[in-house]
């Protein structure tokens, strides 16, 4: 008897993302291609101290079975977070803990989607929550962007002519690949638009806290009316990605469903991880340790925007991120991005071709380009070496 597997394999693919970081390793390699925080952020010493906390007084608890939606603390800490940050109005019973966001996008697709079913999404948009959604075997739709965002006139032709569209997925604040920032026009009638038409929402959210220039925006959940916004975040890029903690607020029509499907897929995220999380944001400056994590990253960026100001040619464009980990760079019809990326290892330098951000056609003359990662001297000498080989 041969063996065989589930077809929905067919449609699933090697992380164009985790293969390149593979090569990355090396020391010499100057990386612009993961979406990693600066690890010399990370409150090692801090965390020594809580782990200890945590130990000395809720050890049976933290290393016993918990309850499915988490460490009640840790959600209230997060709702109440959530209400101050992003305009909200949610409590611990809408939080659901999940083992990092990528959790809640393969549980909104195995909530949603039967094959066949449309998801509609920026394009381009996260690789990993294509990977997530692909495996439930959907039909992706991009919907077309500017500067804004997801333009919502698009958006609606779209809607008018297809049938059993099962939600929308947005990155509205400094977009994973982009780094653009939707307005808070776009927000609003994207609300709308799913309330006329009666569609979920997944808000993916995981950097809208890192905001360099100016406020922090309402969150799309912020407009929300009829509890059809699913609002997903993560402690990985404000905290430490190693712990795998993220979460969901949901209202109870989805929240339910989300909790029945994590009972089956692994009963719990680790409850130790989240008494830690709880225990450090009791005893240290949680909204400090963000402002260091943003001062860093605004310089890295304002090397890397100098740098390629200053060494790009003219004829390849760039967006200037407000926040976030990345810059989108276009570059002329012409060059592909792979084909630059094979040169530029040659010169120790990596970024990621932006042809796998795309759900539903092929671009080839894109990249994304991470900041967050190395160090400033670094930048300015990869973005260089970068230049060279797009003039060459």
């Amino acid at each position: 008897m041969a063996i065989t597997f589930a077809r929905r394999m067919e449609s699933l693919k090697i992380s164009e993302i985790r293969e390149i970081l593979k090569i990355t390793q090396r020391p010499e390699v100057i990386s612009f291609a993961g979406g990693l925080p600066a690890p010399e952020l990370f409150p090692v010493e801090a965390l020594k101290n809580v782990a200890i906390k945590v130990l000395e007084d809720s050890g049976s608890k933290a290393l016993q079975y918990s309850t499915t939606e988490g460490f009640a603390p840790l959600r209230k800490q997060i709702a109440t977070r959530m209400n101050r940050k992003f305009n909200t109005a949610v409590n611990l019973d809408n939080i659901l803990i999940t083992s990092g966001s990528q959790q809640a996008l393969d549980f909104s697709g195995k909530l949603f989607i039967d094959k066949g079913d449309v998801v509609l999404c920026e394009s381009p948009t996260y690789l990993a929550a294509i990977s997530a959604f692909r495996a439930y075997e959907p039909r992706l739709v991009g919907v077309p962007t500017d500067d804004n965002g997801m333009i919502m006139d698009e958006l609606e032709k779209i809607l008018q002519i297809s049938e059993n569209v099962k939600f929308i997925y947005v990155i509205p604040d400094f977009q994973n690949p982009t780094g653009r920032t939707w307005s808070v026009e776009r927000r609003q009638h994207l609300v709308d638009l799913a309330n006329k038409y009666e569609i979920p929402i997944i808000e993916d959210n995981p950097y809208g806290e890192l905001r360099f220039e100016g406020d922090i925006l309402p969150s799309v959940k912020s407009f929300d009316t009829k509890g059809l916004v699913i609002f997903v975040s993560t402690f990985s890029k404000t905290f430490c990605p190693g712990m795998r903690i993220g979460w969901l607020a949901a209202d109870p029509q989805f929240f339910n469903g989300y909790v029945l499907i994590k009972q089956g897929a692994d009963l719990h995220t680790s409850i130790i991880s989240q008494m830690e999380i709880s225990k450090y944001m009791e005893l240290y400056d949680f909204e400090a340790h963000i402002k260091i994590i943003t001062n860093l990253y605004k310089e890295r960026r304002n090397v890397m925007m100098a740098t390629m100001l200053e060494y790009f040619p003219s004829n390849v464009k760039f967006n200037y991120p407000q926040g976030g980990l990345f810059t989108w760079v276009e570059l002329p019809q012409h060059m592909n991005a792979t084909d630059l990326l094979k040169r530029c290892l040659g010169n120790n330098v990596a970024f990621v071709p932006g042809a796998s951000f795309y759900p539903d056609k092929q671009v080839d003359n894109t990249l994304r380009l991470c900041y967050s990662n190395m160090p400033e001297e670094r930048i300015h000498e990869g973005i260089k070496r970068l230049a060279l080989t797009l003039t060459v």
